[in-house]
């Protein structure tokens, strides 16, 4: 399959590696002006650096892990991406009064506002819920850290499971992209204990079921 990954952060990067090492084609879509972004992996075996829109264009699945302040200017500019599974693992985080928080919810969300940017694509939220370390490297736990989803199209959730599986997260359909409010908040307990309670970033959820239950 071929992935853009349209930012070449810390999460970007964690994919791409990943993804790469499962057989997919990656495509970094990073502007021309940040050409060094992605350096470290962008010219390993199953990944290469295109400008945003033609590694879009180039992919069947766009992953969307930009900084949300620059989500709204740089999104239009990826083109037309009907038809297409769109990845938004972007946490709408903010600065308020009281502190980290989000800068919209309750009635919306974020992914729920790139499906009004992106109209036609299939939106699927996932992959905010932990920190890079843990998407690069899910190894070393009892069992598989649960990574939750939220989209509208059942195709493109099916096609999201699996490359879900291939990071080694327990995929869970948590519903339509309404439940997007839901793990967009949800976030916010791993950032909280991660760095704001002293937990450190080398821990994920999971999902445990009852001896003797199915």
């Amino acid at each position: 399959m071929t992935i853009a990954i349209i930012g070449a952060g810390h999460v970007g990067r964690a994919l791409a590696a990943v993804w790469a090492r499962a057989g997919h084609d990656i495509v970094l879509g990073v502007r021309a002006r940040r050409s060094t972004d992605g350096a470290s992996i962008g010219d390993a075996p199953g990944v290469r650096r295109e400008n945003p829109r033609d590694a879009a264009r180039a992919a069947s699945t766009v992953v969307l892990a930009l900084p949300w302040a620059a989500a709204e200017t740089a999104l239009p500019t990826l083109g037309d991406l009907s038809g297409k599974t769109v990845i938004d693992c972007m946490n709408p985080i903010a600065r308020t009064p009281d502190g980290m928080g989000l800068a919209v919810g309750h009635t919306t969300s974020g992914a729920e506002q790139v499906a009004n940017w992106l109209p036609g694509a299939n939106i699927v939220k996932t992959l905010n819920q932990v920190g890079a370390e843990i998407i690069a490297d899910t190894s070393g736990f009892a069992m598989p850290p649960v990574m939750f989803m939220a989209g509208d199209d059942d195709g493109a959730k099916a096609v999201v499971a699996g490359l879900l599986t291939d990071l080694g997260f327990e995929p869970l359909d948590a519903g339509d992209l309404t439940r997007a409010r839901l793990l967009e908040p949800y976030a916010l307990v791993w950032i909280n204990q991660a760095i704001l309670r002293g937990k450190g970033r080398s821990w994920a959820f999971a999902a445990v079921e009852r001896a003797g239950t199915s």
